[in-house]
């Protein structure tokens, strides 16, 4: 057994191969001081947390500079071992050895991270003997309010709600919501205090987790935290499985989604493929022809869509079910597919895929970001299966994600919409503020600018609790209005698409936007029969896969009424070729938002990132986008599920304030 001196020497050597790292890195090679990061810290409002047992590896550095230089950023020893230091550090070695550190040390917690204010070499002995925590005297100093919007603060705030319920500190997460995710997937609020079984239950369930995670290569991602691999594991598997946990199971599983957790510390990054790969790159024909699966009438690609709705009733998956009838028409024989409507709870689900599997499922199709968390665990449990869902900022390995350039056909919309419009101003209903909606709405008002500068484009949302449509457009009498998209597959009306409303209340179709579903899917199966659908995936490193196809594939495109003007119908062909031979671009150059110049003139195009994740709107749009807590319950589910964040922004157009029908 080592002597404590020989441990000083060892955690010494441990501290200088630290210290001469955070050199070479360019990084403060002692322990962070809080009084230096936070020069006003004592004017900072302070709460007694009392003392309890805290996580060692949040213990970051000292509040004050005076024994700052004596210890690595690593809390170990860089002073000799015959100095005052080192002697104290060696007789407190000795004292933990024989009897144990029993005092609490002192320290400040600042978002989330604690700080020593009495007892630094006590920390710097029990992180050599790695200790998973130690007894603190806990004080709190909460962050200064601010106007901007700070993410490490916003998620702080998030963990202050998380520990009012649960006092657990060391479960720690790097991104935006993950403590109500967290609390979702145990059954549980952040609204009142859990019980004791509940969070003796997640303290285990964690505790199980990381020491699986770390002992298996989890301590290699350094760009996440266990918590975040912890959500990880809990978007895959039910939460119940942790409640008695066993540690092979555990590994089991892990094996099985070491992918999306790598995808999760590459910072979910996403691959868009913005035309389909239909062939096989670098094929070798002998090799592929043998290796090949082929399908025939004996044995077909089986195709299940699964929807969260009925088909008869919405506007969505009408279309979808439709395109679903025109796969199996240009593979007659050789896909047979099959559709199961509303299958919109966890149970019903599985049971759907339960029985697809059994029957040899190749291909299973979800048509919204909502049914994602159910499509995940179905994928882990059957990964000979092919996964998809109808969504586009949605990032996992095992579901791949498709969705359409819509804005490239709004575009042409706003421009139709201008040549129409006798007074300059066009109402325009939205559904979602969602991933690559919001783009749909500028591109449309791009381009009925383009025709008419003095275009202004009244915006309204159909997804509002407390507003309806309808009573937008007719209370500011609207001549023309670009409405849903689709026509509603029962009692259908002609309030889609952009349509006129004449004196007598008379509407008027002239065009809509339109997807292709029957198109897509015949080129997502056409990777498949060609092979092409994993080739594609290996040349892709911790990333995930969306299929963003647009008009130059066929998906997306729109349909005019044979009484447009002949100049209107040559300007949309001109552009449209355009577009399709990607020379053209709504979002190239010079673009202004309602707060300002966005992108200079002769920018280069927005990225497909940037315009997806797209959370402004132009200079001619007047409206807003809606906050969270104003959408219906259904819309919230789809928000939260697509993961794009709702912006709050000023309201700048009146709006009816009274709901006289449902929502449609």
């Amino acid at each position: 057994m080592a002597t404590a001196q020989e441990d000083y020497i060892k955690a010494r050597k441990m501290g200088t191969k630290e210290y001469q790292k955070a050199l070479s890195e360019g990084r403060y090679p002692y322990l962070p001081a809080l009084d230096h990061m936070l020069e006003t810290r004592t004017t900072l409002k302070e709460e007694s947390i009392g003392t309890i047992e805290i996580p060692l590896p949040l213990v970051v550095g000292t509040v004050t500079k005076g024994r700052q230089e004596s210890f690595a950023r690593n809390f170990m020893p860089l002073l000799p071992p015959d100095t005052e230091f080192g002697a104290k550090w060696i007789s407190l070695m000795n004292y933990q050895t024989e009897k144990g550190i029993a005092d609490a040390i002192t320290v400040i917690e600042f978002l989330g991270k604690f700080y020593v204010m009495e007892g630094n070499k006590r920390v710097s002995v029990m992180k050599y003997l790695e200790q998973p925590t130690i007894l603190a005297s806990v004080t709190r100093v909460l962050p200064p309010p601010s106007d901007e919007e700070d993410k490490e603060v916003t998620i702080y705030n998030e963990f202050l709600k998380f520990f009012k319920c649960t006092s657990i500190y060391n479960i720690t997460f790097t991104e935006e919501g993950s403590y109500q995710a967290l609390a979702t997937a145990a059954g549980q609020t952040l609204d009142e205090p859990w019980s004791e079984e509940a969070i003796m239950d997640l303290k285990s369930a964690f505790l199980a987790f990381s020491k699986v995670y770390q002992a298996n290569g989890g301590k290699a991602y350094t760009t996440i935290t266990i918590g975040d691999a912890f959500l990880v594991y809990l978007d895959m598997y039910k939460y119940e499985s942790l409640k008695v946990p066993v540690a092979e199971e555990i590994k089991k599983n892990l094996s099985l989604i070491w992918k999306e957790i790598r995808i999760r510390a590459n910072g979910n990054q996403i691959v868009f493929s913005e035309e389909p790969q239909l062939q096989k790159k670098n094929a070798i024909p002998i090799i592929d022809n043998i290796m090949k699966k082929t399908y025939t009438e004996q044995s077909p690609l089986k195709v299940l869509f699964l929807y969260d709705g009925d088909a008869k009733k919405s506007r969505w998956i009408n279309g979808h079910e439709k395109g679903r009838k025109e796969l199996e028409e240009i593979f007659p024989g050789i896909v047979k597919t099959l559709a199961c409507d509303c299958k919109d709870t966890e149970e019903e689900f599985e049971e759907s895929v339960d029985a697809a599997a059994s029957d040899g499922a190749d291909l299973i199709i979800t048509t919204s970001p909502v049914q994602m968390a159910y499509a995940l665990k179905a994928a882990v449990k059957y990964p000979k299966i092919k996964f998809l869902n109808c969504s586009v900022h949605l990032s996992h390995e095992a579901v791949r994600t498709y969705y359409g350039r819509m804005y490239e056909a709004k575009f042409l919309l706003g421009m139709i919409a201008a040549t129409i419009s006798k007074d300059h101003r066009i109402g325009y209903v939205s559904t979602y503020p969602i991933c690559g909606n919001i783009a749909n709405i500028n591109a449309f008002a791009i381009g009925a600018s383009l025709v008419d500068p003095e275009a202004k484009i009244y915006l309204t949302w159909s997804c509002l609790k407390e507003e309806y449509w309808r009573e937008f457009v007719r209370e500011n009498n609207f001549s023309v209005v670009s409405g849903p998209d689709l026509i509603k597959p029962k009692n259908a009306d002609n309030e889609y698409g952009l349509y006129t409303i004449g004196e007598n209340g008379e509407i008027t179709n002239i065009a809509f936007p339109v997807w292709n579903w029957g198109k897509y899917y015949e080129l997502i199966v056409q990777t498949i029969l060609n092979d092409a659908w994993d080739a594609e995936a290996s040349g892709i490193k911790d990333s995930a896969i969306n299929y963003w196809w647009g008009m130059s594939s066929g998906v997306i495109d729109i349909y005019q009424c044979d009484t447009l003007p002949y100049s209107t119908v040559k300007l949309v062909s001109i552009m449209r070729k355009a577009i399709t031979a990607d020379v053209l671009n709504p979002f190239d150059g010079e673009l202004r938002s309602q707060d300002g110049t966005v992108k200079e003139a002769l920018s280069p195009k927005l990225s497909t990132e940037d315009i997806i994740n797209m959370n402004w709107l132009c200079d001619n749009v007047v409206g807003s986008i809606p906050s969270f807590d104003e959408l219906t319950e259904t819309a919230q589910k789809t928000v939260q599920a697509n993961g794009m964040p709702i912006i709050k922004t000023d309201k700048t157009s009146e709006k009816p304030t009274e709901k006289t029908e449902d929502n449609d």
